[in-house]
């Protein structure tokens, strides 16, 4: 269990420095100091641009959280255990995605 313990761990840290170049804090909001440069006739671009960071940094958050629960059910001792039908996720997922709290049947239902 410390490997996977050290895995997520190191995971998240990836995620957050991630995060941390788009200018989000590791909830994926982002900073006040972000700027997104250009000028009023650029601004077609540089709202594309705002929205491909936004929608970035809202994946990467969202992964923080996944890797958050599979760490907290670590500390809880259910690590492997579905969160939706308590069913024990297969080794093979928890093998290939460490941060899975739902077995494949209730990931494949959300």
């Amino acid at each position: 269990m410390d490997s996977i313990r050290s895995a997520l761990e190191s995971e998240r840290e990836e995620l957050v420095r991630q995060l941390d170049e788009l200018g989000a804090t590791d909830q994926g909001n982002l900073r006040s100091d972000v700027q997104f440069p250009g000028s009023f006739a650029d601004a077609g671009a540089a709202a594309a641009e705002r929205s491909e960071v936004i929608g970035l940094v809202q994946s990467l958050a969202r992964r923080v959280g996944m890797v958050d629960r599979a760490l907290a059910k670590i500390e809880e001792g259910t690590y492997g255990v579905c969160d939706r039908c308590g069913k024990p996720i297969s080794s093979a997922r928890l093998e290939a995605r460490p941060d899975s709290v739902l077995c494949l049947e209730c990931k494949s239902r959300s």
